[in-house]
């Protein structure tokens, strides 16, 4: 199931005042595509006569394809936060896929493309540049998602893929807050820390480590967005950080400012 984004802003800072400039919406994958692909994402703004606004994104760690002003890319996961600045009237179609998703679309190791970004057409030719045509004509998201869906729903591949298990280890790492050890999210899986480590560079992008740790401090972001007094302490034994100073300074180096001072931001 899809969640609308008042729901589930992981991934977009200070989501509140970024809606009061854009309208996001999300549209779930066919079936079929939905073994690699976790939603569609449509952007739209209209600023015509304000001024441009920046919106800061810690995207999850996966591949996001973006087709918007003729142009389609696939962005890599990302270590840093990002910034998007939107300007005039326009929209987006985003493919987000799941961890590991868009290993079968690849040649070589996902971790190949992390932090950068790479033309749609130097991996699927021409077909990515008629399915940005036509998305470009597309009469609201639902059909921008619709046209996407048939796209993937022709190439996906239909055997078993060794990603697939690395996307269900990392999704059990997204949906559990308490799991933040490499080892232990191993031994779930009966595997190896080599073996995790190997399976993570090759097909998500980036360490076990660190897709652990995106998610310990989405669940820190979010907390601060929505609850009024957060125990910060609780919360950081919560996420077995080892005291509530440790839980700030790895908020702070991905965030860019402290827990309680983005609560703040948050509200204002």
């Amino acid at each position: 199931m899809v969640r609308p984004v008042q729901e589930d802003a992981r991934g977009i800072v200070m989501p509140e005042a970024g809606l009061a400039h854009f309208r996001l919406d999300r549209y779930p994958p066919s079936p079929d595509v939905a073994r690699f692909v976790d939603r569609y994402w449509v952007a739209t703004w209209d600023l015509r006569g304000r001024p441009p606004y920046t919106q800061q994104v810690l995207a999850h760690p996966v591949v996001n394809v973006v087709f918007t002003d003729g142009t389609a890319l696939a962005h890599g996961v990302k270590t840093r936060i990002d910034a998007r600045t939107l300007s005039g009237a326009g929209r987006a179609l985003g493919i987000m896929f799941r961890p590991a998703g868009f290993r079968p679309f690849l040649t070589g190791p996902a971790s190949a493309i992390t932090d950068r970004v790479v033309p749609l057409a130097e991996l699927f030719g021409e077909p990515a540049a008629e399915l940005s045509r036509r998305l470009a004509e597309a009469v609201g998201g639902q059909e921008m998602a619709r046209l996407a869906d048939g796209f993937l729903a022709a190439i996906v591949p239909p055997g078993p893929q060794p990603c697939e298990l690395t996307t269900s280890i990392a999704e059990r790492a997204a949906a559990d807050p308490s799991l933040v050890r490499v080892d232990a999210l191993a031994a779930g899986a009966g595997l190896g820390v080599r073996q995790l480590q190997r399976r993570f560079a090759d097909h998500v992008g980036v360490s076990a480590k660190a897709v652990i740790r995106r998610y310990r401090l989405y669940e820190a972001a979010e907390q601060a967005r929505l609850q009024r007094d957060v125990d910060w302490a609780g919360l950081a034994a919560r996420l077995s950080y080892s005291d509530q100073a440790h839980l700030s300074r790895d908020f702070s180096a991905l965030l860019g400012m402290p827990p309680q001072r983005y609560a703040l931001a948050c509200r204002a």
